[in-house]
């Protein structure tokens, strides 16, 4: 993933210097960006309300449960540093378009699925495709909006729904599982909502999204390996601390916990060396956006503390 931040001397444009039809086109790729996000981050949480029912038509037990939720965090949390570097690499609108497509199929599969392999597959297809699509949408606001206010407006939307969309994903989760259609029943609509949603986003992202110029960069194997390791031996290590079941004290959490350290103490000491890191750490050289890192982390860490 490579630094996009424009420099200090980018020409700033306010909106009013657009004509009509570019500021149209820049709304329209604003909403197609932030359905992508939203859908992304709502996933995370939509399917908890429905988890009793999914168990008992699937028959799934209790102690597998937590993987429907845990399954999707583990794909995307662990995949997210190298989707940004496929961005980089083949084109952001390319990989958002490809992640956008994995997820719509993966909600299919969820949604018709007929047993507990089958869904607990599609979720971590699910995390994949969003793996893909997010950081890649958050790079295309960068290329896609001027510098200034437009981008800063952009920004501003894409944080608020990146910020409400667990929430938004518990009360639309609630809603769809009450629901019935004929003999389908209310949980797999929590699924199958994401299927029109993703392919009609996926449809527009040409027309309205440009595409980035790939770029010659070297994978990172050995950052990419730590690094998607590290991220999902840590959330792997974060849920089984979270579940009564299992605690901070249990020897699983403890072992994953070590591990994550490890391989992302690692992950720094290659992206540090290497000539194409994965993640340039330069980009916490600035006060500001490091802060702002740190918000986008605490406030979906609150969320589901």
């Amino acid at each position: 993933m490579t630094d996009t931040t424009p420099d200090a001397g980018n020409h700033v444009t306010e909106p009013e210097d657009l004509a009509p039809e570019t500021n149209r086109r820049l709304g329209w790729a604003l909403v197609i960006i932030c359905i992508a996000q939203l859908m992304v981050v709502l996933d995370a949480t939509i399917a908890n309300i429905a988890l009793p029912y999914i168990a008992a038509d699937l028959r799934i037990g209790e102690a597998n449960l937590q993987w429907i939720v845990t399954g999707y965090a583990l794909a995307f949390g662990g995949l997210l540093l190298l989707g940004g570097r496929l961005a980089d690499l083949y084109g952001r609108r390319r990989i958002f378009i490809t992640g956008l497509i994995v997820f719509a199929v993966a909600s299919a599969l969820g949604g018709l699925a007929q047993n507990e392999p089958m869904l607990l597959a599609s979720r971590g297809l699910q995390g994949i495709g969003a793996a893909m699509a997010a950081p890649a949408a958050l790079a295309l606001i960068t290329t896609t909006f001027p510098a200034g206010p437009l981008r800063n407006r952009a920004f501003s939307v894409y944080a608020a729904l990146s910020g409400v969309g667990a929430a938004i994903g518990l009360i639309l989760g609630g809603w769809l599982t009450g629901l019935e259609l004929g003999s389908l029943e209310g949980w797999r609509l929590t699924f199958l909502i994401n299927v029109p949603i993703g392919l009609v986003a996926a449809f527009l992202a040409p027309r309205f999204l440009p595409e980035s110029k790939p770029q010659r960069l070297a994978l990172d194997i050995p950052g990419a390996l730590s690094g998607t390791l590290g991220l999902a031996a840590l959330v792997f290590g974060l849920s089984r601390a979270g579940d009564e079941r299992y605690g901070w004290g249990d020897t699983s959490t403890i072992v994953s916990l070590v591990v994550a350290a490890v391989l992302l103490v690692g992950f720094i000491v290659i992206e540090r060396s290497v000539k194409s890191p994965l993640l340039p750490l330069s980009i916490f050289a600035s006060r500001a956006r490091s802060v702002a890192f740190a918000s986008m982390m605490i406030t979906p860490a609150a969320m589901f503390a």
